[in-house]
């Protein structure tokens, strides 16, 4: 009888995720595709329960994390790569087995930059903070929105958001200005809708502050200067452990805090800071150095003599993004050492 073609094992897999359909590309240890499949949804995790232990490579991207935690569990080591990363594996045209084929091959490449996984736990706090920044957002339109509906009947509100909060009830119950009714009716529904966003948005925050109040890394992250519960649970969402970076510079990079560089012909140009990885991380960590920069006691913190130094050569929107930087390399160091705390005089830190 004649011997039935076995396909040989694959070493990689590559998966093109989408919302029902899934489609899978295997690799031999050779690099050669040795299978190629589609499957749903529910079934993608029963091949994989049955496949042998394997990398597994996909693009990071909505919903995969949940996938690679499962596929995790199921004995594979999961290779969560940025979407930038894999496009120039993708050879000719545009399909999904392509795309699949294209993850498959960059996940075997040994200098390949990876996302981490995170934990439920992680998801649960960075959509937390998510949702925050969302209605802060939102809040924001609705103050600017209200404030050009008064604009075009001739009244100009003081700026800020707290001396607008004052001022709106005013004018809105003042007879005397040229508010037409619908539209005093209007502002005051408005308004309300301001109010119930705002003791939204103080729930939100509440729980945050209560889980960085007993988490033991977040409570050691507000040791740093210009770091408080908003940041130290940002970071904890973004980075986790922090041990998926080799040193304390690489997450400063991940964040976009350093310059890009664009060097050529044996000549080195450094340009702005590139403004990569994670914004709302590096906007936090940003207006904490800025607030540190402003009203930290220099005398007794020794980033004190830094930042005296810093300033003196530079201009101070320059000095602030150098210390957010710093601030981020000290984060590293309290992330991955067991039990450290930033200590004012501690040289390590400095």
């Amino acid at each position: 009888m004649p011997k039935r073609n076995v396909p040989r094992p694959a070493a990689v897999y590559g998966i093109d995720i989408g919302k029902n359909i899934f489609h899978v590309v295997g690799l031999g240890s050779d690099g050669a595709p040795v299978q190629k499949v589609r499957f749903r949804r529910d079934t993608l995790l029963q091949f994989f329960g049955r496949a042998a232990p394997a990398i597994v490579g996909m693009e990071s991207c909505a919903g995969s994390q949940w996938i690679a935690r499962k596929i995790q569990a199921l004995g594979h080591k999961v290779r969560l790569i940025p979407a930038q990363f894999v496009k120039p594996y993708v050879k000719s045209n545009k399909s999904d087995i392509i795309d699949a084929e294209a993850i498959a091959e960059a996940a075997t490449r040994p200098t390949m930059r990876l996302a981490a996984i995170k934990s439920e736990e992680q998801a649960d706090l960075q959509a937390l903070h998510r949702v925050r920044d969302q209605m802060i957002g939102t809040r924001t339109r609705l103050i600017n929105q209200m404030r050009a509906f008064c604009l075009e009947f001739g009244i100009a509100l003081r700026q800020g958001a707290g001396l607008f909060k004052l001022d709106l009830p005013h004018v809105i119950e003042d007879a005397s200005n040229d508010l037409s009714l619908a539209m005093r009716k209007l502002l005051a529904n408005l308004f309300a809708d301001l109010r119930q966003l705002e003791h939204r948005i103080g729930d939100v925050t509440r729980e945050i502050e209560a889980i960085a109040s007993r988490e033991d890394a977040a409570r050691r992250l507000m040791t740093i200067p210009g770091i408080g519960a908003l940041g130290a649970t940002a970071l904890l969402a973004a980075v986790g452990s922090g041990r998926q970076f080799d040193k304390a510079r690489d997450l400063a990079a991940w964040l976009g805090l350093v310059p890009r560089e664009y060097s050529t012909g044996g000549k080195h140009k450094l340009l702005g800071i590139s403004k990569r990885g994670n914004r709302y991380v590096r906007k936090l960590l940003v207006h904490g150095a800025r607030s540190c920069f402003r009203h930290l006691d220099r005398t007794k913190d020794r980033l004190g003599s830094w930042l005296d130094g810093l300033q003196s050569r530079m201009h101070p929107n320059k000095a602030v993004v150098a210390l957010a930087a710093k601030m981020a390399s000290i984060v590293w160091v309290v992330l991955t050492r067991p039990g450290a705390l930033y200590e004012r005089r501690d040289p390590a830190f400095a």
